[in-house]
């Protein structure tokens, strides 16, 4: 994966804003919202009682990042009953999956640049 392999799912520009443009804290970022993402996508499922807590914490990751479908796709969830949450959870699950692609693409481009020196 590499910078080519970006969907434009995330805006990483919003993360360089934030960091700086500081490719180390970029990473540490990235990994984070990874592994927030790990954590918390189990509960993507209404018969988790934490679902929306999953939702919220998944919202507030994809927001620092840039990836802002995510974040929308998150706060319809949110926002929705309990038996109006499933297709929108499947529809926050999607645009994980292509946050989290956008996300390895770019972290391997910051790996290379680590390496350029």
């Amino acid at each position: 994966m590499a910078r080519r392999d970006l969907s434009g799912a995330v805006d990483f520009s919003v993360l360089e804003g934030m960091t700086g443009g500081d490719d180390a804290i970029g990473e540490e970022v990235l990994g984070l919202f990874v592994q927030q993402a790990a954590m918390w996508s189990p509960m993507l499922d209404v018969r988790e009682d934490g679902w929306r807590d999953g939702v919220h914490t998944i919202r507030g990751a994809a927001a620092g990042i840039g990836a802002g479908a995510l974040t929308e796709a998150c706060a319809a969830a949110e926002a929705a009953g309990k038996a109006e949450a499933p297709p929108l959870l499947d529809r926050v699950r999607d645009a994980l999956d292509v946050a989290l692609a956008d996300v390895a693409a770019f972290r391997h481009e910051l790996m290379l640049r680590s390496l350029k020196g």
